[in-house]
């Protein structure tokens, strides 16, 4: 008769397993979603339709609706076990992390995500800065586009773009997803004007924008001022000059009588009748 005893340790091991598996129920009733593929917008392409399709639902279905980077996209939700998403008018803007969510009675949420690509596009950005000498200046860039690029400063030196030569610790780079920003403490004015570019590269395309940076004079904020002056210097000039070089006979003489003078003719006139009465 066989001997009977304590099953061995590696046994008892293995029947604890199997009953913590999941039957073929349970593995039946997880949620099974298929979704679209992840897509690359193109410039001037056509328009993109997302699809997610719910193949099996643990619990009756409430509702299924479409997230984008995070946030509900509005008049998506709707109690039904297929939806789609469209974008008409496929730009960098557009590009995300999107979601499918689906939402049961009595169970948690299930969701698939479909990436949306796109090469950065930069939006915003100084076309220009003007500062003073021994100022700091501030240059920026911002963009749309997915995946979040990374960025790159470059000065032109010599008619071609460099990166950065950061010898002199007065250049400041920080990046921050779709923004990046570059600050340049101190600006020497034999140094630092020129053109600078931000690159933004991600896995789909790269795109470039420039900023011209002029750094003026110490002098600069007197240069108002002293037009000002000199306008007033010139005008006076022309006025003294002019006074002196008036002609003499349009000074009236001082000396000169006010009425007519009376003639020698019509004094010895009279003279002569007098002499005539005389002699009567």
């Amino acid at each position: 008769m066989p001997r009977s005893g304590p099953l061995p340790a590696a046994f008892s091991l293995l029947l604890a397993t199997a009953a913590l598996l999941p039957g073929p129920a349970a593995a039946q009733n997880e949620p099974r979603i298929n979704a679209s593929e992840d897509v690359v917008i193109h410039l001037y392409g056509p328009a993109i339709t997302l699809q997610c399709n719910l193949t099996t639902s643990p619990s009756p279905l409430s509702a299924s609706y479409w997230v984008k980077n995070g946030e509900e996209i509005p008049g998506t939700r709707k109690p039904s076990n297929t939806t789609e998403y469209k974008i008409l008018k496929p730009r960098a803007e557009e590009s995300g992390e999107y979601l499918c969510v689906f939402v049961f009675s009595n169970s948690p949420i299930a969701n698939a995500t479909i990436e949306v690509r796109a090469t950065p596009d930069i939006t915003g950005h100084k076309r220009s800065e003007n500062k003073n000498e021994g100022q700091e200046a501030l240059m920026y860039c911002k963009s749309v586009g997915f995946p979040h690029p990374e960025w790159v400063w470059r000065k032109k030196v010599n008619g071609v773009f460099e990166d950065i030569n950061n010898s002199s610790g007065r250049f400041f780079i920080s990046n921050k997803d779709n923004y990046t920003e570059l600050s340049i403490t101190n600006l020497q004015i034999n140094e630092d004007p020129g053109e600078y570019q931000c690159n933004a590269t991600n896995q789909v395309g790269s795109v470039s924008v420039t900023t011209i940076l002029r750094v003026r004079s110490h002098l600069a904020p007197l240069w108002p001022f002293l037009g000002i002056l000199a306008e007033i210097v010139i005008l006076v000039v022309i006025i003294v000059v002019y006074e002196k070089r008036k002609r003499p006979d349009e000074v009236p003489d001082d000396d000169e009588p006010a009425g007519p003078m009376k003639t020698n003719s019509t004094n010895n006139h009279k003279d002569k009748n007098l002499r005539q009465r005389n002699t009567n």
